[in-house]
């Protein structure tokens, strides 16, 4: 969404702003409008160029919060700053949609930057906080280690804390609850995080001397944080497109494999019902007693509406192996989806060509079918086919999960400390552990390890902080 013209000849600043629903990211997008018109109190006016989220209908916030959107400020380089702006609005996190959600918007950025006509550099990197929080949930900081990882370790020096609701004194609570999550952010001669404070309550019901302080308070955010911006050095993503490409293709085939896994599970589950069901049978010698026979398939099911919102319209899915091949997060046409390579897709099964694939707003999922078995019950036979069978599904699952562990040890070497990458972690460390291998649980619990290790400080530090409020 754009304001004015751009110029080409003129400087540009661009701003990436993360934080949960509520935060009051909305408010400080127009906030950021008003202030680079150079409206002044005085001149009793507001201007906005997104709806504030306490006025956004339930339907909006369904299609808008799922989607990242680009915010550009043209033509008023002479007013108060000397550029132009763009802000990067990504969607609220914390809010009950689960981390299929914030993969989703994580895949957002990696397209939004991997793309040629996107943004290709960052200023800034604002974290979003109001000035009551005093601490940072778990999602919040999954999607903070998700840029992070996306610019390297330089990207510390350009991330502050945009503190809202602020009354103009120091913010304590989200100093602490920053410190204690071991966010890495620029800090200042103090060895604090460098933050901003704004109140954008300028259209609300205050008496008019509060709402002028207030304002007041986020004219001078604005013009510290315009300082800021103007100092610091723009980063681009670390990884080429191509690197991010691939980053993609891994992600997608390692949640098709795991959905491959869990497919042969219930298969190898339902098989031991029956072998038991026809020793039963067996023991009782009876024409009376007929086994059940159990079919495991795939069904076709829609995707929740609130996932479909602009980029997120369907899966990419595969109609010969029935699989689900880039899901969540596939925001291209289907003949420019990422999974593709010289037309055969990298994620099914079969590796099958994109003719036999489809975007539709429906994904596989597994189900269970259950009847009676027709013919007569012949124990030797069935028990020998079954157990033939269970050897394949075994040995299938053994190769998925060695696929998955290649791909994944490839992600974390293209994308060191990737949240894509740890996401996965746990999930392949317990199949790992029942496989029995214990060299590659070794090697994923050290990849789990980095991870903690960034974590364990954070804890203790909240622990200690959290005592020492409640003695205080």
């Amino acid at each position: 969404m754009s304001v004015g013209e751009r110029n080409q000849y003129k400087t540009n600043r661009t701003i990436l702003l993360v934080g949960e629903t509520g935060a009051g990211k909305s408010t400080l997008i127009n906030a950021l409008l008003n202030y680079t018109m150079g409206v002044k109190w005085e001149d009793r006016v507001w201007f906005k160029v997104v709806e504030e989220e306490k006025s956004k209908s339930e339907s909006q916030t369904e299609t808008q919060t799922l989607d990242v959107i680009v915010y550009e400020i043209f033509g008023f380089e002479d007013k108060t700053l000397p550029y132009s702006l763009t802000i990067i609005d990504t969607p609220g996190y914390g809010d009950t949609r689960g981390t299929e959600h914030d993969d989703i918007i994580s895949q957002r950025l990696l397209d939004l930057f991997g793309s040629d006509d996107g943004v290709h550099e960052v200023h800034a990197a604002g974290l979003v906080l109001k000035a009551s929080d005093n601490r940072l949930s778990e999602r919040l900081k999954y999607i903070l280690d998700s840029v992070m990882s996306l610019f390297g370790k330089n990207m510390e020096k350009n991330t502050v804390a945009l503190i809202t609701h602020s009354d103009g004194r120091r913010p304590k609570n989200p100093l602490q609850a920053l410190e204690a999550a071991n966010i890495k952010c620029a800090k200042n001669e103090m060895n604090e995080p460098v933050y901003f404070l704004f109140n954008n309550c300028q259209l609300e019901d205050e008496e008019e001397e509060f709402l002028k302080l207030y304002f007041e308070v986020s004219e001078r955010g604005m013009r510290e944080f315009a300082t800021f911006l103007k100092e610091t050095t723009p980063l681009k993503p670390e990884a080429t497109p191509e690197v991010l490409k691939e980053g993609i293709r891994l992600t997608a085939c390692i949640q098709n494999l795991q959905e491959r896994i869990r497919f042969t599970e219930v298969k190898q589950r339902e098989m031991k019902q029956t072998q038991e069901a026809l020793e039963k049978h067996d023991n009782m010698m009876t024409e009376e007693v007929t086994p059940f026979v159990v079919q495991v398939f795939k069904h076709k099911e829609a995707i929740r509406a609130e996932m479909c919102g602009p980029g997120f319209k369907a899966a990419v899915s595969c109609t010969v192996c029935e699989e689900n091949c880039h899901y969540p997060g596939c925001t291209v046409p289907l003949n420019h989806c990422e999974v593709f390579q010289d037309g055969l897709c990298t994620s099914c099964n079969n590796k099958c060509p994109a003719s036999v694939h489809v975007k539709e707003k429906w994904r596989y999922v597994t189900r269970i079918r259950r009847g009676q078995k027709n013919e007569p019950p012949t124990k030797e036979k069935d028990v020998d086919l079954l157990g033939k069978e269970m050897n394949r599904l075994t040995a299938e699952k053994s190769q998925f999960l060695d696929e998955s562990y290649q791909h994944v040890v490839r992600l974390e070497q293209i994308a060191p400390d990737s949240a894509s990458t740890i996401v996965h972690l746990d999930f392949l460390i317990e199949k790992m552990k029942q496989k029995g291998d214990t060299e590659k649980v070794q090697k994923l619990e050290e990849m789990r390890w980095r991870e903690d290790e960034g974590t364990k400080e954070a804890q203790s530090i909240q622990t200690v902080s959290s005592l020492s409020m409640t003695q205080h």
